[in-house]
């Protein structure tokens, strides 16, 4: 009567053991990268990211199974930003160990288009490859893009090596801008695409909002954008609260509902495609935009087109449940 007992036993081991050795072949086994590969990992990607990327670049065969591999295994945190070496059939754990590691071929910080200098300081004060303190840099002198750096630099130097890169491509747009351009000067043109680069979602739209605010500069009417609002008050951050009426009629020298004319200075680092917008505005007659619920905006030749293109805005307002 014991024999039937054991063959139960020994089954049911079986079922237990065969999950376990999967996983632990999948964790521990080979993976399918024929050689030895670089492998980046962009600023501030987490797991998710990752490991969706090493699945398009063949280091791995399922980005979902290493997720769930890393969360058995309480792996995967502290992912890093860099460059990595991936040896030859790497597998999932050994690439984890990487590039959460210090084995990092180069190192690379991000600094996003419209990224306010305040944002910037406090990057790079979290960077942990990085030493030294730093202020906050001048508003505008920041090329948003991606560095190469090295563990153990100062802060300030690489504060910079973007300013330098912004002075470069500052002067290579202007040398090139179009006689459309309204700007008279390089400071004017970095302080209207930093407007331009906060007003607009949508890439393909930096043209189309550059030639509007030109209009309204040429004609002098108030430009009106609403990050002017924000910037004496955060510095740039997002607000996070819709902008009071006493914040649209106060004034001072950024806002531009309570004045003609630009602010006194760029209100974010704008990149160079809100830059050569700027230098080389769309051609319309445009004066006016509200936004079209698609990241987007309707634009207006005339105040009534653009009462109607709000009306437009606030019906889909009401549809989302927002007011």
């Amino acid at each position: 009567m014991k024999k039937p007992v054991l063959i139960v036993l020994g089954v049911a081991a079986l079922a237990i053991g065969a999950p376990v050795a999967s996983l632990l072949h999948g964790w521990y086994g080979a993976g399918p990268l024929p050689q030895d590969r670089p492998f980046t990992v962009p600023d501030g990607a987490g797991l998710t990211v990752v490991a969706a990327k090493l699945q398009r670049e063949g280091a791995i065969y399922s980005a979902r199974a290493l997720r769930f591999h890393a969360k058995l295994m309480r792996a995967g945190g502290g992912i890093k930003a860099g460059e990595f070496l991936l040896p030859k059939g790497a597998s999932e754990q050994q690439i984890l160990a990487i590039i959460t590691g210090d084995q990092v071929l180069r190192r690379f910080v991000t600094i996003a288009e419209g990224l306010p200098s305040i944002m910037v300081k406090e990057k790079l004060l979290a960077n942990p490859d990085l030493i030294g303190t730093v202020d906050a840099p001048r508003e505008g002198s920041i090329l948003p893009d991606t560095y190469d750096i090295k563990k153990g630099a100062t802060r300030a130097s690489v504060v910079a090596t973007m300013q330098a890169a912004m002075t470069k491509v500052l002067a290579e747009e202007w040398a090139g801008r179009s006689p459309d351009t309204v700007a008279k000067t390089p400071e004017e043109a970095l302080t209207l695409a930093s407007i331009v680069e906060k007003e607009t979602g949508k890439p393909e739209e930096r043209a189309m909002v550059a030639g509007l605010y030109s209009n309204r500069l040429r004609q002098h009417i108030m430009l009106q954008a609403d990050p002017t609002i924000i910037y004496p008050i955060t510095q740039g951050k997002p607000l996070g609260r819709r902008i009071k009426q006493s914040e649209i009629a106060a004034k001072n020298d950024y806002n531009t509902y309570s004045m003609i004319g630009l602010p006194k200075g760029p209100i974010t680092n704008p990149g160079r495609d809100s830059i050569h917008a700027v230098l080389h505005p769309a051609k319309t007659q445009a004066l006016y935009m509200v936004a079209d619920g698609t990241k987007g905006h309707a634009f207006a030749n005339t105040l009534e087109e653009h009462n109607k293109n709000v009306e437009r805005w606030f019906a889909i307002r009401r549809q989302r449940g927002e007011i």
